[in-house]
């Protein structure tokens, strides 16, 4: 017997369709790892529910109906179609990493992990990510680290999660890739798009071998704070309207 989706509220449905749309920017962008990764948006309203892709749909091709909705223990939450279970299937490891920022973080709202091979190499650098650029200094002493500890399967690693994020928006997983976060899907957006950007950079600048100049700390901490200047949100919201344009005119629409 099949069991009908109920409808779904407006508010969710929005947040459902700005996801699909981030999914398929960060495919837009080549930060993708086949069907490994995972970006990961709160519901409106109480019930600590979330959004999170379905297993095995690529992210190029993510649609608003594709999203899952989960509670903090990435258990499903919506009404499960007898005739297809494998539609409804969750990555475990990779709620692991999401649930223990929505959990403890709860101004963030949308969570982005990526494995792209300029991020995962910057996680491999012992350095961290280096202060070379100007999308690297968005990050200067904004920005956390995690070591390795495996695929993350175990549940008690989101406390050590949490606890190297801090205050912090951003993360580079040690070794694995990246993390990050946003107040909204459009400032995740913005802060992957800046942090791979600045992985790319400094992957390509060390490949040159030529010696690197280092802004002294003081234009460090002066760009970092420009970064979070009155007009910020403003530019942030631009930047995701022109973004949308992007992914414009796909086989399949985002929004269904």
């Amino acid at each position: 017997m099949q069991i009908e989706r109920p409808p779904i509220p407006e508010s969710e449905w929005s947040a459902r369709v700005e996801l699909a749309a981030l999914y398929r920017l960060v495919a837009h962008f080549g930060m993708t790892d086949m069907i490994d990764t995972h970006i990961t948006a709160r519901v409106p309203g109480p019930e600590h529910h979330f959004l999170i892709n379905r297993y095995g749909v690529l992210f190029h091709e993510m649609r608003a109906s594709d999203l899952i909705k989960i509670d903090g223990q990435g258990s499903v939450v919506e009404p499960i179609l007898e005739d297809d279970p494998a539609r409804y299937r969750v990555n475990a490891a990779g709620f692991t990493i999401h649930s223990a920022i929505h959990m403890a973080r709860p101004d963030l709202s949308c969570v982005i992990h990526t494995h792209t091979a300029a991020g995962t190499a910057v996680s491999a650098q012992r350095q961290g990510l280096l202060p070379i650029s100007q999308h690297a200094l968005k990050f200067y002493e904004r920005l956390a680290y995690h070591d390795y500890e495996g695929i993350a399967l175990d549940l008690g690693e989101r406390e050590r999660l949490v606890r190297d994020l801090g205050s912090h928006s951003a993360m580079i997983l040690r070794n694995h890739g990246l993390l990050v976060a946003g107040r909204s899907v459009p400032a995740a957006f913005q802060n992957i798009y800046f942090l791979e950007l600045a992985c790319q950079i400094q992957v390509r600048a060390l490949a040159g071998g030529a010696e690197l100049n280092m802004p002294s700390e003081a234009v460090c901490r002066l760009a970092a704070q420009q970064f979070d200047r009155d007009e910020a949100a403003e530019i942030i919201a631009l930047q995701w309207q022109a973004a949308l344009r992007l992914i414009e005119g796909g086989a399949t629409d985002y929004r269904t």
